[in-house]
């Protein structure tokens, strides 16, 4: 797997769509799994496309799912951010679904670290667009 977020389409009804998300900073992977709305991946699309042309500080968050024993399935935040011209640092935060573990209830969860460019950007929206209407069923938002 490339180093950077890959998302892949796993399952999808008329109401929602199952992701998983795979989060590499080259030396570590995350995995996890979250359920969306197709309003979501819709959103995902269109926002990316105005973050891109704000280079001098723009910052767009990724978001599915929710963080907490309470939410049902994982959950899932990148920060993109330009801080430097033709830098887009990304922190990531993911958790797991919650299970038993013992006496309570637990998950896995990592933050990660990396550094794209406006062109992987640009490649990450196309695979999102052709992901949306089933040319494909993954898009990765590679580290530069």
């Amino acid at each position: 797997m490339k180093p950077g977020i890959c998302i892949n389409k796993i399952w999808f009804d008329e109401d929602m769509v199952e992701l998983k998300i795979d989060s590499t900073d080259g030396a570590s992977l995350f995995s996890n799994k979250v359920y969306v709305g197709h309003q979501a991946i819709d959103e995902l699309i269109s926002k990316p496309n105005i973050f891109k042309n704000q280079i001098y500080g723009g910052i767009f968050d990724i978001e599915f799912g929710a963080f907490g024993p309470e939410y049902a399935s994982g959950a899932f935040h990148a920060r993109l951010h330009f801080q430097d011209r033709g830098k887009i640092y990304v922190s990531i935060h993911a958790q797991s679904d919650f299970g038993n573990f013992g006496i309570k209830k637990v998950a896995s969860e990592a933050k990660l670290y990396f550094v794209s460019e406006p062109a992987l950007l640009d490649n990450f929206i196309a695979e999102l667009s052709a992901l949306k209407v089933g040319e494909r069923n993954d898009a990765t938002l590679e580290i530069a």
